[in-house]
């Protein structure tokens, strides 16, 4: 069986951090992620990019809305995940648009985070 495991943050919180501290958490994450690769449990982890880069896809009557940011209704839970390749967010919304999961609640689009540059970024194995 397969789950999919959403890390939520409060930005808030990791903004409050001492200097250093995200970047060495970053880094116990990316060793207990490789353990956990080797042990053949992780198949794949990625980073989304800021709530704000998202656009959510909403068709209603046969018409198209895409709104700024993660916004789904309360009543609108998490169902699932696809990842996608496209040209840019435009071409990654029409391509979310076709999902039919729009026209019962919302697709949302967000870009994902180079995880290799973070890698490197704080010097990680």
């Amino acid at each position: 069986m397969k789950f999919m495991v959403l890390i939520y943050n409060e930005s808030a919180l990791l903004d409050s951090l001492p200097a250093g501290e995200t970047d060495e958490m970053l880094r116990n994450c990316f060793s207990h992620a490789d353990a956990l690769k080797r042990d053949g449990v992780l198949l794949e982890s990625q980073m989304l990019e800021e709530a704000s880069t998202a656009r959510s896809i909403r068709i209603r009557n046969g018409r198209m809305t895409a709104t700024d940011g993660p916004f789904a209704e309360a009543k609108e839970v998490l169902g699932g995940f696809n990842l996608i390749e496209a040209r840019d967010m435009d071409e990654a919304v029409q391509i979310a648009a076709a999902f039919p999961w729009a026209r019962t609640g919302c697709v949302e689009v967000r870009p994902v985070r180079e995880i290799a540059a973070v890698r490197q970024r704080i010097g990680a194995a």
